[in-house]
């Protein structure tokens, strides 16, 4: 009968290199003990690895928006982590390039106030949604608002004029759909840039996209429109201020005051009938599982 200590030893070296009976060199074990290390330490490395841009920025989503809603902010270091992953997304991270029959510009005989343009959905869920807008030049989405949302807007390539306003607090309407704004942003972006990010009630809640060049937006919405719950989609009408005021009014005197303030009115029409954004399938490495 063998020692213990002697069956032990001989048990720690079958594990350890699946040997025959018989005897195997030391050298041998510790080649084979290390290929084994190295085999496991790749193996629980792999799938970090394997995390593609597009679904770091779907984990981050889920993080950033876990307990969201209607009006609620994220903290400002979620919406920094949200904003660093989304400065750093490229066009080919979501299998997007300028080439692309997306972009082209609109050279057919038919006359558009805007051209084309194409929005590939992502994941839409309670909490968020993540889509992209690939705009062709000239391509325009009209004035339109984002009620109790919190919207992360990145350019991922072109060239892009943006306007957007907020609405100004305690001051009279002109009528039920007329509301004043004071303008937030009145500039042309062109990428790389950093993500631009608006809030439920500041930041620039509504804004107008209008495409230089060919350009893609990737959009993340906090929470996304909802009509059941009344967050649908509204468009506006611009008109300068002096347009639907006075002398006797009081609102803003100087025409310093006055400068960068509109008036936005709610569109009877809908934009959606003549701006023709139309969907298309995602074909961009995947959200998610």
């Amino acid at each position: 009968m063998k020692p213990e200590k002697e069956v032990m030893e001989l048990i720690s070296s079958k594990n350890q290199c699946m040997s025959s009976p018989n005897s195997v060199k030391k050298k041998n074990n510790n080649k084979n003990k290390k290929m084994m290390m190295t085999w496991r330490r790749k193996k629980i490395d792999s799938p970090a690895d394997e995390i593609t841009a597009v679904r770091r920025l779907f984990n981050t989503c889920k993080e950033v928006f876990s307990n969201g809603g209607p009006g609620v902010v994220p903290s400002e270091d979620k919406i920094q982590q949200l904003r660093e992953i989304l400065d750093d997304m490229k066009p080919e991270d979501v299998g997007l390039a300028p080439t692309m029959p997306y972009f082209r510009p609109n050279t057919g005989l038919e006359t558009r106030s805007s051209p084309p343009i194409t929005y590939l959905h992502l994941h839409q869920c309670d909490q968020f949604s993540i889509g992209i807008f690939c705009l062709p030049p000239s391509g325009v989405i009209p004035l339109h608002n984002h009620p109790g949302m919190t919207v992360f807007s990145k350019l991922l390539f072109g060239t892009m004029h943006i306007k957007s306003y907020d609405w100004v607090v305690d001051t009279p309407m002109r009528d039920p759909k007329t509301w004043l704004a004071k303008l937030k942003v009145d500039s042309t972006f062109t990428a790389p840039c950093n993500t631009s990010i608006l809030y439920p009630e500041d930041g620039g809640n509504m804004h107008r996209f209008t495409a230089k060049t060919a350009c893609a937006v990737l959009d993340v919405l906090g929470p996304p429109y909802c009509n059941p719950e009344g967050r649908h989609c509204t468009y506006f009408l611009e008109f300068p201020f002096d347009q639907f005021s006075s002398e006797d009014d009081d609102i803003l005197r100087s025409e310093e005051e006055k400068e960068g303030y509109a008036w936005l009115q709610e569109r009877d029409d809908n934009p959606e009938d003549h701006t023709n954004v139309v969907g298309a399938l995602y074909r961009g490495p995947k959200v998610e599982d």
